[in-house]
């Protein structure tokens, strides 16, 4: 195909169509995505406000909270007003944003999930010792460097992909941009740089993945290892929760990121990609508010 004019905009083909069945789809997931809003939007609300809630621990959970927020407000409102208005034209540079912000927000919350199971594993296995290992620098430290971690991978993301020439057919199927999707539309060779992206996810997922597996391995030990049977509870009920938000997003984004290009299809991308994308923020406050005593009392107050 002849190359076309790497200003023109693209055209998002979306998640949905104006079927009946699409159409309540459509209405859930709109749904979803208010509530995803509401429910991280308070839980960040919550964590400022309650002077209890001022610890470290929380302090990454409003941050993840935080990132989910931005994360569905990078994808769905766009989608949104496509399907109502009928324009599924998005601009080059709002096309970069997006591919900028999901690799930002999707790899932070990589780093953030790993940083919030070290703060898990302090707690419970060295509770004397917290305030001195989890101390607020590191808290800090931890924060931001999972922002700029992120950060890095959504700049070369972006970069990269927006360099190539693209063929005049300029139609994305999918309901954002993504790199690995508008890289199937460019006119040039981009084996080498479908190879780094590959290995670059697959590190950025397997590394913090492993720093999770590692720190609940001992914390499984030494909760195995407690004589008091309330402690016992209090440590599972507060690790259960980080464990069900780390296999939502992590179940999601390998089966996304890590299987190989020869398995991947249009379909289930944009599927996965709605999980992920979509309903994993709204679980998250979910499963924090309703398994954390805390978090309850300080909406109840």
């Amino acid at each position: 195909m002849d190359h076309g004019n790497t200003t023109a905009d693209f055209i998002l083909l979306g998640l949905f169509n104006h079927t009946t069945a699409h159409q309540i789809l459509f209405g859930i997931v709109l749904a979803v995505m208010i509530s995803s809003l509401t429910g991280n939007g308070l839980m960040v609300l919550l964590i400022h406000w309650d002077p209890r809630l001022h610890t470290p621990m929380y302090f990454l959970l409003s941050q993840l909270s935080l990132m989910d927020m931005m994360l569905v407000c990078t994808t769905v409102p766009n989608m949104v007003a496509a399907y109502l208005t009928g324009n599924k034209s998005i601009s080059l540079s709002g096309c970069g944003l997006q591919m900028f912000l999901i690799p930002t927000l999707g790899g932070g919350e990589c780093f953030l999930l790993s940083a919030m199971s070290y703060d898990r594993y302090v707690a419970v296995c060295h509770p004397l010792r917290y305030a001195t290992l989890m101390n607020w620098p590191l808290c800090l430290r931890m924060a931001l460097g999972s922002w700029f971690l992120g950060a890095a991978d959504g700049i070369m993301q972006a970069a990269v992909t927006l360099s190539f020439p693209f063929c005049n057919r300029h139609e994305i199927d999918h309901f954002f941009c993504e790199a690995p999707t508008l890289v199937r539309l460019a006119c040039s060779d981009t084996s080498a740089f479908a190879y780094a992206m590959y290995i670059c996810c697959v590190l950025m997922l397997l590394i913090p993945l492993s720093l999770i597996l590692m720190s609940y391995s001992l914390i499984l030990a030494a909760v195995l290892h407690m004589r008091s049977t309330e402690a016992r509870k209090k440590a599972c009920a507060t690790c259960s929760s980080h464990l069900a938000v780390v296999g939502l997003f992590y179940g999601a984004a390998i089966f996304t990121y890590v299987r190989p290009t020869s398995y991947r299809s249009a379909n289930h991308d944009k599927v996965v990609s709605a999980f992920y994308a979509i309903f994993t923020p709204m679980l998250n406050p979910v499963i924090y508010s309703l398994r954390n005593s805390e978090v309850k009392g300080a909406l109840s107050k």
